[in-house]
């Protein structure tokens, strides 16, 4: 207050004395409304702490400041305009006719009980799931459920690219739509209005209904550019489904050189599931455009088709609760001998370092498999200033040469698995709308813990000394781009 009074008093000194005591009145009533928001709404103590000083330090500037920057707005708006245009006729729950649970025993049974609490969807029973290990699997398997759909196509695409291969999937989405199937194509908002060369204009010259996700008001609106649709779906007449990292994007698909095609993983699925997938494609749509999805045409009676139980779990800052982080945190507890994982952007917080280190610790071989160079190198940076919290716990970290890899897993056990859009990194954890499937497969759980050993095999090892050895300037860099790890 100290501070407060006296910083004003010099900077209004030649006004008049009533007004210098208005203003001054004013100043002090902003800065204690502010410092008691930080003290109440802000949940790390850190932040609080560093927000209130600044508030108090610059009485003008910290008050603008936290007003601007310091107010989640996110989680808010989300949730204002999700209760807004939620369906309120819903959807069938059909994939809660075919209930399916972890085997009994620990650790699963904790496992089970987190996620029947926080996943938001029942775990199904009866599905198949194929894993599609790169563009040049997935993206033929695509455009063949496209080529045979026959009532309904939903398809969303954080990035959906109009060059290269993304004119082959507008040209087999406008033939569909000829033939007389329902098309909608979402994509979101950061593609449409910052990437040159998106597929919008070309799918919509076709004659193909497209969605915008969360067009901003405003071109100033901060918020817009946080509240991200990230999540890779394509449901074909309710049946058929495909989800997991792959955007649609020439970078993946590279025919004429194969070697230098970047590396994602996908999945094909059949079964109940597909109605969560298609849940899911449906809020989305009806949250962007008013329209509501419903109708056999896109959720028929669903059937069996397999042994391996599944569980679409959708996140995003709209929904209560840190439901991915709990996630994450809960499988690494139920962890007994190995976990690995697979992200391009690793830049875990306090509370999920602390859940890897303690698997390690508890004599868990827990293996952190990461491209060597990024798409990102400011990530890049923070990843490696981050990587000494997980070497001193016991973890393993690995760097995978070019072609970059986007794949994101995480496989428990050999047993359990976690494989879809979000990554470890707090815009996956708290501000995109994210998709994730979770299931319990010993067969399956092997094909993908051998996707992630296929990556480990060509990769090196990142050990302390390596990190220690970086110059004193690039360990400055790095430590300066980790200050922002918040909002990477």
């Amino acid at each position: 207050m100290i501070a407060l009074s006296t910083l004003t008093f010099c900077a209004l000194g030649g006004l008049a004395a009533p007004l210098q005591a208005w203003l001054a009145g004013a100043l002090l009533t902003i800065a204690l409304a502010t410092s008691a928001h930080a003290l109440l709404y802000k949940r790390d103590p850190r932040s609080s702490a560093i927000w209130v000083i600044l508030i108090w330090i610059l009485p003008v500037a910290g008050p603008l400041l936290y007003l601007l920057l310091g107010i989640n707005r996110v989680e808010r708006r989300a949730g204002r305009l999700r209760r807004r245009h939620r369906r309120r006729d819903g959807v069938p729950a059909a994939a809660a006719l075919h209930p399916a649970r972890l085997p009994e025993g620990a650790p699963w049974d904790g496992l089970q009980r987190l996620l029947d609490r926080v996943a938001g969807r029942p775990l199904t029973a009866g599905n198949s799931l194929e894993v599609l290990d790169g563009g040049a699997a997935a993206y033929p398997a695509m455009l063949a459920a496209i080529e045979g759909a026959e009532r309904s196509i939903g398809l969303a695409s954080y990035i959906f690219d109009g060059e290269g291969i993304g004119r082959e999937f507008i040209a087999a989405l406008a033939r569909a739509r000829r033939r007389g199937v329902a098309v909608r194509v979402l994509i979101d908002d950061f593609d449409v209005r910052f990437t040159r060369g998106g597929a919008a204009p070309a799918l919509r010259a076709a004659g193909v209904t497209v969605g915008v996700f969360n067009p901003p008001l405003l071109p100033a609106r901060w918020s817009a550019i946080h509240l991200r649709n990230h999540r890779k779906i394509l449901v074909v007449d309710g049946a058929l489904g495909f989800t997991g990292g792959l955007n649609i994007d020439a970078r993946y698909w590279r025919p004429d050189d194969p070697v230098r095609a970047g590396g994602d993983l996908h999945s094909r699925i059949r079964g109940p599931a597909v109605a969560q997938l298609a849940e899911v494609f449906a809020d989305d749509w009806h949250f962007a455009t008013g329209e509501n999805l419903r109708g056999e045409a896109w959720f028929p009676a669903p059937r069996t088709s397999g042994t391996t139980p599944l569980r679409g779990i959708a996140a995003g800052p709209d929904e209560r609760g840190d439901r991915l982080r709990w996630v994450l945190q809960g499988a690494l507890n139920a962890a007994q001998r190995r976990v690995r994982v697979v992200t391009p952007y690793f830049l875990p917080d306090a509370p999920l370092l602390a859940a890897l280190n303690a698997a390690a610790l508890r004599g868990v071989e827990v293996d952190v498999i990461l491209p060597a160079r990024g798409d990102l190198p400011h990530v890049d940076w923070a990843v490696r200033a981050n990587l000494w919290q997980v070497l001193e716990g016991g973890c393993r970290v690995w760097l995978q040469p070019e072609p970059f890899d986007h794949t994101k897993l995480l496989v428990v056990d050999d047993a359990w698995f976690l494989l879809g859009s979000a990554n470890w990194d707090a815009r996956s954890l708290r501000l995109n709308f994210e998709f994730v499937l979770e299931g319990f497969d010993p067969g399956l759980g092997a094909k993908l813990a051998g996707a992630a050993e296929a990556r480990r095999q060509r990769a090196h090892a990142v050990t302390r000394e390596e990190l220690a050895a970086r110059s004193l300037p690039v360990k400055l860099r790095d430590g300066f781009a980790r200050l922002f790890l918040p909002y990477l």
